[in-house]
């Protein structure tokens, strides 16, 4: 009996060939999707870093436009965990900082800002009631989409101006004299709506009222939950570092 190991086959590479192909031979339509994929998805991926580079060059000039030279400061806690509160002399210390241009605060308000009395007061829409200095549309180079800022005047008054986001919510997206919102118990007329504010994205969800107007109804005090502080743009880690220590 002849125990020896019967002798391999082995495949010619034109056999390999030929075997590896029958199912793209097979399934042409197949075969030419899959390819088809892959090209639109090399496209796809070299149509992705072009824009990526694209949306990049333009974010840069559009710092560069807006400037990046504004810092925000906000209260911290003490070393035992204690919430800290910045007074309401912080802006005068930092205006008095050499390259600091503008500095300009807002504080938050506890009460709600809806479309209407009938809304249920839970249902605020994110929207953050501050009262703000009439500078800092300045400081953080915002811009006006509908009516006016506030000012000396409006301050005074039952007045209010809407972040970008904050008015869509509101469902207001133009002014009218009947262009209102009840705000912590009462009517406030909208004077203005704002762009979105790339440099202080808080503000977008906002409802902006004067210093005076807030401290007569809700008894907010001037000092700021955030300041904003606009440097000479070649002195912003000088200036940060001397604000650490204020």
């Amino acid at each position: 009996m002849n125990s020896a190991a019967p002798a391999s086959s082995r495949l010619r590479a034109a056999d390999v060939l030929r075997v590896g192909t029958v199912g793209l031979r097979a399934r042409p339509l197949r075969t030419s999707l899959t390819a088809l994929g892959i090209a639109i998805g090399i496209a796809a991926m070299v149509a992705v870093v072009g824009i990526s580079a694209s949306s990049r060059a333009d974010l840069v000039a559009e710092l560069d436009a807006l400037g990046t030279d504004l810092l925000r400061v906000a209260p911290g806690q003490t070393t035992l965990g204690e919430e800290v509160t910045l007074p309401e002399s912080a802006r005068d210390t930092a205006r008095r900082i050499g390259p600091v241009a503008e500095a300009a605060g807002i504080t938050s308000v506890p009460e709600t800002v809806r479309r209407t009395q009938l809304v249920d007061e839970a249902i605020t829409g994110g929207i953050q009631v501050v009262a703000a200095d009439e500078s800092v549309l300045g400081a953080v180079s915002g811009r006006m989409a509908h009516g006016r800022f506030l000012d000396g005047a409006s301050s005074t008054q039952p007045t209010v101006v809407l972040g970008a986001d904050a008015a869509r919510r509101l469902g207001i997206d133009g002014l009218d004299p009947r262009s209102r919102v009840w705000l912590g118990g009462q009517w406030f007329t909208v004077i203005g709506i704002l762009e979105p504010t790339p440099l202080a994205p808080d503000l977008d969800s906002a409802a902006l009222i004067g210093y005076p107007v807030a401290k007569e109804l809700f008894g907010t005090t001037r000092s700021p939950t955030t300041l904003y502080v606009r440097t000479v743009a070649d002195q912003v880690e000088n200036v940060r570092g001397v604000l650490a220590r204020s």
